[in-house]
């Protein structure tokens, strides 16, 4: 899920200093276009991925446009919002509220999609521990303050112990004492921003101000111009100039229930959030009756802006215009605040298969995958059915080629890799902080493009609106998008396909990036493997010269046992 990056904690320990600038040396602000991600650099200036070119390919080469279905697993979807309503996926053997399983697939009244993280009664899990913690705990019993033999333990024995390493070390730390002083500065700091946003809300004469807004003010006091420093500071060290201070803030208090949450780990075992509420159990694959119809419960922001940006009705006069003209979105909540569950990500690919997804989005991720076979046997059952899977790569900064991000397509087997999996980092442009994301996780190996991802207007939750959001989390949808508006007019690639098209495709920017979290210059070649940023014209373009048939199953039908749900 879309989580604000190691790099916001710096920048608030720093925001005194970190972003100042003297009038002289302050560039003039640009204002980014709402919909820049979809505009063509050569035309604009903005390294968007050229959708009107594609569109009036696609136009001119009179192609029948099928209906796509895309699932979006994530934290849930706004179901009544004006651009989502009419592209929502119906289940078309689903009676509504009958309370009956019509179409026998397990699950009652699934209309528009499942909750994996919904009870029975109603209720729905808001928000969970982090899998690190998790781990770490469960594994304490069998190896904390044991000496160990490394060279004695099995294969399995060796990999669960440095598992349980790794999750020691993230819970507790090395015994830095420094983190509860970081922790007080970050509430102080919090205070301090929620202060100084009172007096801007004051002074501004609105309730709700964009950091662009907030930049072209100009104070008539000390109070107010100190107060104007301390939060601008922030927003443009987390490239959240489009984002509403409402957002920014909300973004910051969930930052900071995070990182106490991760420090109340150090010494006491996670709260079982889900245990409550789902009722399953969690140990057993096979019990899968669990989880209600809400999709969109109580934590559908992240959900709903991944959703619009796949495929807000288009050409309506209405907020925002997806990528692709002709989806409809399976919504499949199995993302809360906090990491997921692989029992619930490998039930909601499988649903989604079962159901007629042929793309996946995922904007989630996490560090560690206790059950990771469970997903990877989703990931084969989707290839077997020809879905494409679309992950984002993550927030943090991180070489991903050598820092674990999950889920990822290296089977833990051994047995090789998922070939129907793009895993997406986010690209700016040159008006909005540069051509990579300052928080975008890359890879040479393991991150396969970038796609915009930084100051992305979509959908957002309650009455009908609409906001910027920045992440690997909207890169992701970007391309699933892309994915689908060529599978639309090409319909019988497989995923391998649409892989290698979207991938070859890539424009190669002829300047060098910023490596993500500094300030050194590299090749986008050295930091993905296509080197190259998302661009549907050529995507399409070279759709067309690929040859199709119809994809064939290549792997058995699974074995999961369906129970009926209660």
């Amino acid at each position: 899920m879309n989580k604000i990056s190691k790099l916001f904690l710096a920048a608030l320990l720093f925001s005194g200093t970190a972003f100042a600038q003297d009038e002289a040396g302050k560039k003039e602000k640009v204002k980014v276009p709402n919909n820049w991600h979809h505009l063509d650099a050569a035309e604009t200036g903005y390294n968007g991925i050229s959708l009107d070119k594609a569109y009036t390919l696609l136009k001119s080469k009179n192609l029948k446009n099928n209906r796509v279905i895309v699932a979006v697993i994530d934290s849930g979807i706004d179901t009544l919002h004006e651009d989502l309503k009419p592209v929502l996926w119906t289940n078309p053997k689903e009676i509504p509220g009958n309370g009956k399983d019509d179409d026998k697939n397990g699950y009652i009244d699934d209309i528009h999609g499942w909750n994996f993280l919904g009870g029975k009664d109603g209720r729905n899990v808001k928000e969970d521990s982090y899998e690190a913690a998790r781990v770490y705990y469960n594994l304490k019993p069998k190896w904390d303050g044991k000496t160990v033999d490394e060279a004695s333990l099995s294969k399995a024995e060796k990999e669960e112990y440095i598992t349980f390493k790794k999750a020691k070390l993230k819970t507790i730390g090395d015994g830095d004492k420094d983190n509860n002083a970081q922790l007080v500065m970050l509430k102080r700091i919090q205070a301090n921003l929620i202060k100084s946003d009172s007096l801007l809300k004051i002074a501004m004469g609105k309730t709700e101000y964009t950091g662009n807004d907030l930049d072209a003010f100009k104070p008539q006091n000390s109070d107010d111009t100190k107060a104007k420093t301390t939060l601008l500071n922030l927003m443009k060290g987390n490239e959240a100039m489009d984002q509403k201070n409402t957002e920014f803030l909300d973004g910051l208090k969930g930052y900071i229930e995070g990182e106490v949450k991760k420090d109340d780990a150090k010494k006491n075992p996670p709260k079982e959030y889900r245990k409550d509420i789902v009722g399953d159990d969690e140990s057993n694959f096979n019990d899968r009756s669990y989880g209600n119809n809400d999709i969109m419960a109580e934590t559908s922001f992240h959900g709903t802006h991944c959703a619009g940006i796949i495929a807000a009705a288009r050409n309506n006069d209405k907020g925002v215009d997806g990528v692709a003209d002709n989806v409809r979105i399976m919504a499949l909540r199995a993302v809360p605040d906090g990491d997921e569950h692989d029992k619930d990500i490998a039930y909601a690919i499988r649903y989604a298969v079962d159901n007629g997804a042929k793309i996946i989005s995922m904007s989630f991720g996490k560090d560690f995958s206790p059950e990771k076979h469970w997903v990877d046997d989703a990931f084969r059952y989707a290839e077997s059915k020809g879905v494409l899977l679309v992950h984002a790569a993550g927030n943090d900064a991180k070489n991903v080629d050598t820092a674990d991000n999950y889920p990822n397509p290296i089977y833990r087997d051994g047995k090789g890799r998922a070939n129907n999996v793009i895993t997406v980092g986010a690209s700016g442009n040159m008006n909005n902080g540069g051509l990579t994301a300052s928080f975008s996780n890359y890879g040479k190996a393991e991150v396969d493009v970038f796609a915009p991802g930084v100051g992305i207007y979509s959908t957002i939750p309650g009455g009908n609106t609409y906001g910027n959001a920045s992440g690997t989390s909207m890169a992701c949808p970007v391309v699933a998008g892309v994915a689908a508006l060529i599978l639309q007019h090409y319909p019988n690639l497989t995923p391998q396909q649409l892989k290698f098209v979207i991938e070859k495709s890539a424009v190669a920017p002829t300047e060098k990036v910023n490596l993500p979290g500094t300030d050194e210059k590299v090749s986008l070649s050295d930091i993905s493997k296509t080197g190259g940023l998302l661009n549907a014209y050529e995507a399409v373009k070279l759709a067309g010269t690929i040859k199709t048939e119809k994809p064939k199953s290549t792997l058995p039908k699974s074995k999961v046992k369906k129970t009926k749900m209660g």
